[in-house]
C-alpha cells in the first residue's frame, strides 16, 4: 500500500508515505541531541543539494493500515542515547497521531553515528 487512505463523507483523503516521513523527521529533528536525520552517503548528499532528510526515513503500511517507521539518527556527542531515542519515538508518534490519527505499530531507531554538536 502506497498511502494512507480514509473515506469521508465528502469523498477520499489519502496520506502519502512521504507526508510520513516528512512529518517523523520534522518530529525527530526537533529533540535536542539530535544531530541530523540519517547517517548514510545517500542522506547526506540530500542534505546538500537542499532536500529533506524524508528519504532517509523508512515507512511500511500493512495491510490492516498499521505504520511502521524506520528513523536512522545521528547522535551528538555527549548525549545519552537511549534517553535521546525514546524522546524521537514519543515525539514522533504524538505528533503522527496528531496530525494524520494513523495506527503507529512500530517506530524503531537506528543509531548511525555520533558528532560533535
Amino acid at each position: 500500500m502506497e498511502r494512507e487512505e480514509s473515506r469521508t463523507e465528502l469523498g477520499t483523503v489519502r496520506v502519502h508515505k512521504n507526508v510520513i516521513a516528512s512529518i517523523a523527521s520534522l518530529a525527530a529533528a526537533e529533540i535536542e541531541g539530535v544531530k541530523r536525520v540519517g547517517g548514510d552517503l545517500k542522506s547526506g548528499i540530500a542534505e546538500f543539494i537542499g532536500q529533506k532528510h524524508r528519504f532517509a526515513i523508512g515507512v511500511e503500511i500493512s495491510k490492516n493500515e498499521e505504520v511502521k517507521i524506520e528513523i536512522p539518527l545521528v547522535i551528538k556527542y555527549g548525549y545519552n542515547i537511549p534517553e535521546i531515542a525514546g524522546r524521537v519515538q514519543e515525539n514522533v508518534r504524538n505528533s503522527l497521531e496528531k496530525m494524520t490519527s494513523l495506527s503507529i505499530k512500530d517506530i524503531n531507531v537506528n543509531i548511525k553515528g555520533i558528532e560533535r554538536g
